[in-house]
């Protein structure tokens, strides 16, 4: 019976869904400008004779201003061996950016480790004023301590370093006590020795599912205690619920003033841990509407997108999953959740790609916000030089929860056919649009350069606390003729990824939001505006007064 819905859902949806659209200029949304931007960092997959299941699930990155400069600089994470072999082992990259060009600066910042790369989330969780840096490996993770620009592993000595298949971690103060908590998903229970062999049609070599392994991981959230940190996974609760942990996103579900935690999972039940308050959650994913789609059926979670789409003041939540499922899409209303999906245009389009990367993005700044979704095979597709490679698509948002796709799927002048993985997304050159990384697993990575923004107005925000650090969690609401905009500033979400943490608005033709308001951690809110578009603005709690950059 659920085969047959799921069934009548996707035609459904491919009966209504849009045909794909350019913009009013007819010119591609995005120009690939890696290569001339200086960034020539290419993933590695390791061997891929042996089809280790890690291989084909890797490629991470990071927005973060190590340097304080204003500019946002670009961390990859690195795939590498599985086992020990001959040569000089690949690293992750750290690259500056100086005005729009990258100088990798790896060597010089210590930020160049070795392991099995996954994911990275980065934050200022010792409140010191410059961007730490997690990274999530196949084996022990790694915590960089930003000391003014050089980095230091600290990992044992703060107490983070587990020794799992860590997937995307999120930064979060979910005990609102001002310093940053942590929640690291885990993947498998995996190590070689499980491996085991698996065939594509029946002859030819593949990856194996995880359900082969039977070894779903338990995902794990670390306490700030002042720099050093405690594993509460479980006293808070976490550790009663496990599975095949990919993604992870925080924001006010419930719209109760406290940070939640969203996890994607592959090929089981999600799960949404609602924060009681008290230090501990309650997984309330299935009575909540999110745990599975609206057939009743598990699918395979892999990156997630969080936004409000109704302007509402309710985060609605966007999951990408494996070929022949929909991505699917849950609309929220007040901390109750439906799937939408057949109804968006999102449906039909994602059935024959497997979606990982993703974020809901006001890519045009025309005041909705668009989705990207960055794709690839986890198992052979037809022989091809790129047997994983798949186009990459974006869908313009055109009210509510309806989309529309973007031709080419990628948005750029010709379709960029890769293995996606991390995509995350910031304004590099500080045009006032958004900008994307994509990482591709076991392919060089690509810098989406934002090239319909510039027709719209926009406004984009730093949110700064009393002592002038970054205020995730805290959530920006710009308000002008059109209604209400929300924000939450997040870096976490997409899949193996760290996004800015600017907010950022499109205005549209209007030139000013009419009214900011800044809703605090903890409580308290501080009202601004008018404030014109066009401008970076910093605004910092305890200040009346906003700065323009």
């Amino acid at each position: 019976m659920k085969y047959r819905a799921a069934c009548l859902l996707v035609f459904l949806a491919a009966c209504d869904a849009p045909q794909p659209v350019q913009t009013e200029s007819d010119e591609p949304w995005f120009e690939d400008v890696a290569r001339e931007s200086g960034l020539d960092f290419v993933h590695v997959r390791a061997l891929e004779s042996r089809y280790w299941l890690p291989e084909i699930m890797s490629g991470g990155a990071a927005w973060l201003d190590y340097d304080g400069d204003g500019d946002p600089d670009l961390y990859f994470v690195q795939g590498g061996g599985l086992v020990p072999e001959d040569g000089e082992p690949p690293v992750n990259r750290l690259y500056r950016n100086r005005d729009g060009r990258f100088d990798d600066v790896t060597a010089e910042t210590g930020t160049g480790h070795a392991g099995y790369g996954m994911g990275a989330a980065a934050a200022d969780y010792d409140r010191d004023g410059d961007v730490d840096l997690y990274v999530t490996n196949v084996g022990a993770n790694v915590l960089y301590r930003n000391d003014g620009g050089r980095f230091t592993d600290i990992s044992a000595e703060a107490g983070v370093d587990h020794p799992g298949w860590g997937a995307s971690a999120a930064w979060l103060d979910y005990d609102l006590d001002g310093d940053l908590d942590l929640f690291v998903t885990n993947y498998v229970n995996w190590a070689p020795a499980r491996e085991m062999e698996c065939f594509s049609g029946g002859a030819e070599r593949d990856y194996c599912h995880p359900r082969h392994f039977k070894a779903p991981a338990g995902d794990v959230l670390y306490r700030n205690d002042g720099g050093r940190f405690t594993d509460v996974t479980r006293s808070s609760g976490i550790w009663t619920q496990t599975g095949y942990g990919l993604g992870v996103a925080v924001d006010d579900f419930d719209a109760d003033g406290r940070i939640d935690v969203y996890v994607a999972n592959d090929g089981m039940p999600n799960q949404l841990w609602i924060n009681r308050g008290d230090g501990t959650f309650e997984d309330r994913a299935l009575i909540s509407g999110t745990a599975v789609n609206m057939t009743g059926a598990a699918e395979a979670g892999m990156g997630i997108a969080v936004g409000d789409l109704e302007n509402d003041g309710d985060a609605d939540l966007f999951v990408t999953h494996l070929r022949g499922e929909t991505n699917t899409l849950y609309l929220n209303d007040g901390g109750v959740f439906e799937d939408v999906t057949a109804t968006t245009g999102l449906a039909a389009p994602s059935v024959p790609l497997t979606g990982f990367g993703t974020g809901f993005v006001d890519f045009d700044n025309d005041g909705l916000l668009d989705v990207y979704v960055g794709n690839g095979r986890v198992g052979k597709g037809l022989p091809a030089a790129t047997p994983f490679a798949e186009p990459n698509q974006v869908f313009r948002g055109v009210g509510g929860t309806r989309f529309e796709p973007v031709s080419p799927p990628g948005g750029t002048a010709g379709d960029l056919i890769d293995t996606t993985r991390a995509v995350a997304f910031a304004d590099y050159d500080g045009d006032g649009d958004l900008d994307a990384v994509v990482v591709n697993n076991g392919e060089p990575a690509r810098l989406l350069r934002n090239r319909v923004g510039a027709g719209q107005n926009w406004i984009s925000f730093e949110i700064l606390d009393r002592d002038g650090v970054e205020a995730l969690g805290a959530r920006v609401a710009v308000g002008g003729a059109g209604g209400t905009q929300w924000r939450t500033v997040n870096r976490a979400g997409s899949y193996l990824a760290s996004s800015s943490g600017r907010v950022h608005f499109g205005l549209g033709d209007a030139t000013e939001a009419a009214q900011v308001t800044v809703y605090w951690p903890g409580g308290g809110e501080t009202d601004y505006g008018p404030l014109a578009g066009r401008k970076a603005w910093t605004l910092r709690r305890g200040e009346a007064v906003a700065m323009a950059r």
